[in-house]
């Protein structure tokens, strides 16, 4: 089971304050255990909403808004994806991330098994196999 841990942004990350070094050296030694464990597949922070924007889609029409967002609380900070196998054992990797405050969404991924069988999961599988050996 895939899970992505999704950091809810601060007004201090929005500001695009840097964590400190300890904090950075915190963050080092969850990844390890995470790696150490082979559960952690991903996982990075993200530049603030004011470098980032939005992609809106009406019909065929598509238009961009540039950041900064207003709502703090509805974007994201940093992520991980990890693979354990069962919900309980994500939600004991959540409950460890060494964060003093804030908050942490989980949430679990979709795998192509949970959809209907047919040739548009076939194209996925395929386009993962490219994926796959792109990264090697």
């Amino acid at each position: 089971m895939r899970f992505m841990m999704i950091v809810k942004a601060t007004k201090e990350s929005e500001a695009g304050v840097m964590p400190s070094q300890q904090d950075l050296a915190e963050m080092a030694k969850y990844n390890e255990q995470l790696v150490q464990a082979g559960v952690m597949l991903d996982g990075s922070g993200l530049h603030p909403t004011s470098k980032g924007w939005k992609v809106k889609y009406d019909g065929d029409k598509r238009s961009i808004v540039d950041g900064p967002f207003a709502e703090t609380k509805e974007s994201i900070a940093g992520y991980w994806i990890i693979q354990t196998k069962s919900r309980e054992e994500a939600m004991e990797w959540a409950k460890r991330v060494p964060f003093k405050e804030g908050e942490l969404e989980v949430r679990q991924l979709f795998e192509l098994e949970d959809f209907e069988q047919g040739p548009a999961i076939d194209q996925h599988r395929a386009v993962e196999k490219q994926l796959q050996a792109q990264k090697h």
